[in-house]
């Protein structure tokens, strides 16, 4: 077991962020850690996500708030999809007092930021209460500076080439 949990950052406007914190969740799960994924605008009912599926088979729980984005669903009211957002954060703090968690994914928690749902501030106040031992990841485009700031690793994902710029829709079993 190990002895003090770090915030990790993966963020950028590449590929794989989401990917990197999967693995992470993995291999963390590999070693008998008891891992917690919580998402944010992603929707396994409706996308079928096989990592989802993958890490439930993994002993990983899977938790999953504001499913829809107002980019893919511009229909949706936002002070809905704020409070679902505040909502995982609220989520996220029992977890914190649960102390049997050693690892918690905060996925696409960035986007929660970029797009105003949540603020940094709340963000800051939530990494303030992670507990020492706990492991905490976060993914998304457009981290805020002091969320890297608060960081102990970031690592940006680039995107250098990419087929959906030939207009190669995403795939089952690749991208989702």
């Amino acid at each position: 077991m190990k002895d003090a949990g770090l915030i990790q950052v993966y963020t950028g406007d590449g590929k794989g962020k989401s990917t990197a914190a999967i693995g992470q969740a993995v291999r963390a799960a590999g070693h008998g850690f008891k891992v917690a994924f919580v998402s944010f605008f992603k929707d396994p009912d409706v996308f079928g996500y096989g990592e989802y599926r993958s890490l439930e088979k993994l002993g990983v729980k899977t938790f999953i708030f504001a499913r829809k984005h107002p980019h893919f669903y511009p229909d949706l009211d936002l002070n809905e999809v704020t409070k679902e957002c505040r909502n995982g954060l609220q989520f996220v703090e029992e977890l914190f007092r649960d102390p049997s968690w050693d690892m918690v994914v905060l996925d696409e928690i960035n986007i929660a930021l970029r797009d105003g749902f949540l603020t940094e501030g709340e963000v800051l106040a939530l990494l303030g209460k992670k507990p020492e031992k706990l492991e905490l990841v976060l993914t998304g485009r457009s981290a805020p500076e002091k969320v890297i700031e608060k960081a102990d690793l970031v690592s940006e994902v680039r995107e250098v080439k990419h087929p959906h710029n030939r207009g190669v829709k995403g795939r089952e079993g690749i991208e989702y």
